[in-house]
């Protein structure tokens, strides 16, 4: 059985407490504004105002941990699709975090929820052959913390 954590407010007390061991998660983000995408694959796509779900994995140095305090930062170079979402317009506000679980099982499970679509085809899924995208949107905020005890409570 893994140990997948529901972390519901983000602080530096909080993101101290993650794991160092490879992983996987899933990031709540809430956008404040409609984002016009600039990165090169989807540049001009747009992500309208609302509450998104990623899925990502975390396998180097540091595992969970240090990923997802990368992704909370809201300054950073732009090395994920992710970041673009992070980089200011949207906040991560909830996470899930599964050590040595997969992103795609959790994207799976996440794609079984009602009120939950893929926004952009292939966002966050660049390397992976399995999902058609690791981004997700949800109908609204209730929903997607909705879905995230449903995938913790499938996985526990």
């Amino acid at each position: 059985m893994t140990l997948t954590r529901l972390v519901a407010d983000i602080n530096d007390e909080t993101l101290r407490q993650l794991p160092k061991v490879a992983g996987a998660y899933i990031l709540v983000i809430d956008l404040s504004a409609d984002l016009v995408l600039r990165n090169k694959r989807f540049a001009g796509a747009i992500l309208r105002r609302g509450t998104y779900l990623y899925c990502g994995s975390a396998n180097g140095s540091g595992g969970i941990a240090a990923r997802v305090k990368r992704h909370c930062r809201t300054k950073k170079k732009q090395h994920w699709h992710v970041d673009e979402l992070t980089n200011g317009t949207g906040h991560v506000v909830a996470m899930l975090v599964m050590p040595d679980g997969c992103e795609c099982d959790l994207r799976a499970a996440l794609g079984m929820v009602p009120g939950i679509s893929i926004p952009i085809a292939g966002f966050g899924s660049s390397d992976c052959a399995r999902c058609p995208a690791h981004l997700l949107a949800a109908e609204s905020h209730a929903v997607a913390m909705t879905a995230i005890a449903q995938v913790r409570k499938a996985f526990t």
